[in-house]
């Protein structure tokens, strides 16, 4: 249910509610409270009149606090009070000149000599602490949009007050008031001074909360870069340019933001004529450009801008049209001056009667995203936060918890005066003061991955639920709406993209402040930087496009030019996150490690390595005390989480291969990358010891980002260890075909995507796919994907394999075939375990061909008994015409090249004998 303010506020007043109506925003102050006016019944000699009334409202303590009752109805269209609500500032806006004996009724002239009779802005200040109230008009009658507020102070400061008035196109004065306070009772005002801070302007936004004036002007180009002679370029030449105006309580304001602006049809003079007198940014802007400034206290500062354009002009007859197939594109335009880019998003083909008035909301959400909000139309989740860089976008329908009726929805200040801290985002329809929290629930989200068909939505929503809630069940759950279409070829990039972004947010846990900076360094998303999507959303066509900037923190004050030098405030954190990104050192690249694995893993033989030289070794232990870190303790088997044991038989397993390449080269990376100590900030650069420390942490990283996936991916395919009574081979033997050809194909895009990233698999799943791939493959294609390298035949899985298959004639030939892909020790290995006669007569042609060619026989595996046969028998199983025997002959021939301790006379003599058989 939607709370209307006006009538939540008409509820609090004790006298006068049933008559208080026409209720009205006037604007907000940095302390939460929200300043309201409206229109009320009273008695005035005798007579019931109606008059205009501002209240403040404490959002804290629920309160209604009247400040001001007029005598008569004024249509005042902003307000402003002071710290202490001793003095109130409003401005009026009336269509026609009011008798007032301060203002004689008059035709003003605004600064470009028009004449103007229309509607106009006038600037008053009331004392609250008076008895009568005093009002002072400040004598400021314009046509041009006006504003004033109040500057608020850290420490509070009785005797004077100071107060900005803002002049459209004109200029921006800074009052001081001198305030007596002899009296405890009343606090009149005794002296008012003023003078220009800023002349001509386009457009100006106050920002409350860190007392910020930012203001957009032509600034005249410098004369080096303009040619000689040239007077009259000398006189014109000049851009716009925003600036920002930072205020302090004891000292002058310093100017601390100078950045040129690309708008070529702005001019001084250049206006629309038509203003919006909404209060919430306070802002003076007309519609010939709309822009507002978002930023908050940790350093984030995001420029937004939104415009209607046409790529072709047409005929001026069509601009008059308001038909439907009028059309135009909305776009927007983010600059996130933390991150020095700027994030484009065009949407052609909306109508122009709709277009005109669309306005866009824009607020930061949980520190680390901005919600743009183009009410009954979309809403884009952009990533702005300091921790990385923005590449990954949600867009969607518009967000459930806001009703399709609202027109304009503009944040208010949070009551912990920091916007972005909350789940939520309050705001508030203007023209209708209808309260809407801005939320994001986990449930619509999920819905939208379900619904979209865009890859960079999906990744986006699987970084949002990874990096920033750090939700794993949620992850499991778009697992498993991914696993309903297990075909698609989308499947690996988002196992990528989990593997990736679940190993970033595990190293970030419990991370020391010294290591930080390395951060920047680790690879996060696999979205590209500065990329443009094109993305279709119902019946949208959206472009999204990033632009880089180039040495932004030259448009910024430096912390020793500040007032006081290198006091933090919100310009000082930013600068240090320029610092930070000035060195566009890119992120570590998983796949330059897979291709280097293309070669090693070529060229791997486990019984070749040694436990002691792995990083994986137990004697080593420092990748099992990192996952003890993420997991809370020391025991990093977690045996019921797998469907398979997480043990090897190989002497060194291939993952323990992979994370020694990881290791390598990403120290190297962090140690070429992260350790310059820098100028600017000497103490940021790391040690040899800490690059060490996150390596090994991202590793160990990588490793249970793997586990962790694998897991999910099983109780996706409906195969739950928790569960399930079996685990290892005999739990693929009790699978219904379904869920082994699920499992299987999951687990083939699982395989696909942790080794083009060079990720490391657990130990044991190489043997469980290969027995899972035998179990759910034709035997033809089985050996295909052994030839190829998809399955590994490890000793374990390989004799289960040879096992289950019988030796009929068919079969024999399909376990050589098997038995010839082997490593030549491995498949010696088992050829001896093999009891048939092919394994004999095999076994007897190696031990003869080695004989013969002068090498040593490495084990003698023949029968005893025959081995001390005679040489007579021999001749009486094969005789031949002359009574010679060819094996005698063979014999021989051996004992000429060896020794008789060498031969193995029993293989020999029973592979002969076999062979007569008829068993192929």
């Amino acid at each position: 249910m939607i709370e209307n303010l006006a009538a939540k506020l008409c509820s609090l007043l004790s006298e006068n509610a049933n008559t208080a109506e026409q209720w009205k925003l006037l604007g907000q102050e940095k302390d939460g409270s929200i300043l309201v006016g409206w229109t009320e019944e009273a008695r005035k000699d005798g007579w019931t009149v109606l008059c205009t009334v501002i209240g403040c409202y404490d959002q804290i303590n629920n309160e209604l606090q009247i400040l001001h009752r007029f005598p008569e109805v004024l249509n005042i269209v902003q307000a402003t009070v002071n710290q202490s609500h001793t003095l109130m500032g409003y401005v009026t806006k009336q269509k026609s000149h009011s008798e007032t004996t301060d203002s004689p009724k008059m035709q003003c002239t605004d600064h470009d000599g028009v004449i103007n009779e229309g509607e106009f802005y006038r600037v008053f200040i009331v004392e609250l602490t008076t008895e009568n109230k005093t009002v002072h008009n400040l004598e400021v009658e314009r046509s041009k949009q006006v504003r004033i507020q109040f500057l608020y102070r850290e420490k509070e400061q009785s005797d004077v007050d100071k107060f900005l008035v803002l002049i459209h196109h004109e200029c921006i004065l800074i009052y001081t008031a001198q305030l007596d306070t002899s009296s405890s009772d009343s606090q009149s005002m005794k002296e008012l001074k003023s003078e220009v801070l800023v002349k001509a302007f386009i457009w100006a936004q106050w920002d409350m909360i860190n007392q910020v004036l930012y203001h957009i002007h032509h600034r005249r180009i410098s004369a080096s870069v303009i040619t000689e002679g040239d007077d009259e370029s000398n006189c014109k030449s000049s851009k716009p340019t925003l600036s920002g105006l930072q205020f302090h309580d004891d000292l002058p304001h310093e100017t601390v933001l100078n950045i040129p602006l690309n708008l070529p049809q702005l001019s001084p003079s250049f206006s629309c004529g038509t203003y919006e007198d909404d209060v919430i940014p306070l802002r003076v802007h007309d519609c010939s450009l709309d822009l507002i400034v978002v930023s908050d206290s940790k350093g984030i500062v995001c420029v937004c801008h939104y415009y209607l354009y046409r790529p072709v002009q047409p005929p001026q007859h069509v601009l008059n049209s308001l038909s439907e197939s009028n059309t135009v594109h909305f776009a927007y335009s983010v600059t996130l001056l933390h991150h020095s880019c700027v994030i484009h998003c065009v949407i052609p083909g909306i109508p122009w009667s709709r277009a005109k008035l669309m306005r866009p909301t824009f607020a930061i959400y949980e520190n680390h995203h901005m919600i743009v909000l183009v009410p009954g139309l979309f809403a884009h989740l952009l990533e702005i936060g300091m921790n990385h860089e923005p590449c990954c976008h949600i867009l969607c329908n518009p967000l459930p918890s806001v009703p399709p009726r609202v027109s304009y929805l503009v944040p208010l200040l949070d009551l912990d005066g920091i916007a972005s801290s909350s789940t939520s985002i309050s705001t508030i329809d203007l023209p209708t003061m209808d309260l809407v929290q801005l939320t994001v629930p986990t449930d619509f989200l999920i819905e939208v991955f379900r619904r979209e068909t865009s890859l960079e939505i999906r990744l986006g929503i699987l970084h949002y639920f990874l990096c920033h809630k750090n939700d794993m069940e949620v992850i499991a759950e778009l697992v498993s709406i991914v696993a309903e279409k297990p075909r698609s070829l989308d499947i690996a990039r988002f196992m990528q993209e989990i593997l990736i972004g679940s190993s970033y947010a595990l190293v970030q846990k419990n991370l020391l402040a010294d290591t930080v900076s390395l951060l920047s360094l680790l690879p996060v998303t696999t979205i590209g930087d500065y990329m443009t999507f094109d993305i279709k959303m119902n019946d949208l066509n959206i472009t999204l496009s990033h632009e880089k900037l180039w040495n932004t923190s030259v448009m910024l004050l430096s912390p020793q030019q500040r007032l006081v030098p290198y006091r933090s405030d919100l310009w000082t954190r930013l600068w240090d996150q320029l610092s930070r990104n000035g060195s566009d050192k890119s992120r570590f690249k998983p796949s330059h490690i897979a291709e280097k694995l293309l070669v090693s893993l070529a060229c791997y033989q486990p019984e070749a390595l040694s436990r002691c030289s792995t990083p994986m070794s137990p004697s080593g232990g420092f990748v099992a005390v990192s996952f003890g870190d993420f997991l809370g303790n020391r025991n990093i088997k977690l045996d019921s989480s797998l469907p398979f044991n997480e043990t090897e038989s190989c002497t060194a397993s291939k993952q323990e291969h992979i994370v020694s390449v990881n290791l390598r080269e990403l120290s190297m990376y962090l140690l070429k990358n992260g350790t310059h100590t820098s100028t600017m900030h000497p103490r940021s650069s790391c040690t040899p010891l800490h690059v060490h420390a996150m390596a090994t942490r991202y590793v160990a990283a990588q490793l249970e980002a793997s586990r962790i996936l694998c897991q999910i991916l099983c109780r996706a395919a409906g195969v739950d260890p928790r569960i399930e009574q079996e685990r290892g081979f005999n739990l693929i033997d009790q699978l219904d075909e379904a869920r082994r050809w699920l499992l299987f194909v999951l687990l083939q895009r699982y395989r696909y995507s942790i080794e083009s990233i060079a990720f490391p698999a657990p130990q044991g799943f190489a043997s469980f796919f290969t027995y899972l791939g035998y179990r759910t493959l034709k035997y033809s294609m089985f050996l295909q994907y052994i030839q190829r390298s998809v399955f590994e035949l490890q000793i374990d899985v390989t004799k289960i394999i040879l096992a289950d298959i019988s030796d009929t004639k068919e079969n024999v030939v399909q376990k050589l075939a098997l038995l010839s892909l082997l490593p030549r020790s491995r498949g010696k290995r088992l050829l001896n375990q093999w009891l048939h006669p092919v394994s004999l007569m095999l076994r007897a042609r190696e031990h003869a061909a080695n004989i013969l060619c002068g090498e040593v026989s490495q084990s003698r595996t023949g029968t005893r008994s025959l081995q001390h046969r005679t040489h007579h028998n021999s001749l009486a199983a094969f005789p031949s015409a002359d009574r010679l025997s060819p094996l005698d002959t063979f014999l021989d021939l051996l004992t000429a090249k060896a020794s008789l301790t060498e031969l193995d006379f029993g293989l020999l003599i029973e592979a002969t004998v076999t062979s007569t058989e008829d068993f192929l």
